[in-house]
């Protein structure tokens, strides 16, 4: 059974290092959801590790990246995901009918110190929470029956 089937939508979040803002708006979300929403994370040029202040940043809200690591993005994440956020990756994003996509204009913290990493993480939260509340919305066009 696929995620589609299971009415479990998969959600990517996708910036240019996979450092910071799609680290942290993949955790928030996985945490959020509680299993209700499947998430991935991916970078059009990922660097090598997760930015420290991001992960102290995260630390603080009890959410552990220190054994995460950037991943690149590839189609097949993009093919399986319902809805794709972006957070400055511009054009390097392949484009496919049927999904949905949406651009978050956040800073990037990359070189930022921890003080301006907590503002960014702050305004990824309100924005993961209010999609998530979007994506338990049941669909209107649906009736209900399978």
């Amino acid at each position: 059974m696929t995620n589609r089937e299971a009415a479990v939508p998969e959600v990517l979040f996708v910036c240019v290092h996979n450092a910071g803002r799609s680290q942290m708006a993949a955790a928030l979300l996985t945490q959020h959801a509680c299993g209700a929403v499947t998430v991935r994370s991916a970078g059009s040029a990922p660097t090598d590790q997760i930015n420290p202040a991001v992960v102290t940043a995260m630390a603080e809200v009890g959410i552990d990246l220190s054994d995460q690591v950037p991943t690149k993005l590839n189609t097949e994440d993009v093919v399986a995901c319902d809805v794709v956020i972006t957070m400055g990756c511009g054009d390097a994003c392949p484009i496919y009918p049927g999904k949905r996509y949406l651009d978050w204009d956040l800073p990037d913290p990359a070189g930022l110190p921890l003080e301006r990493v907590r503002p960014i993480r702050d305004q990824i939260d309100a924005k993961v929470t209010a999609l998530l509340a979007e994506l338990n919305q049941p669909d209107p066009s649906s009736s209900g029956h399978r």
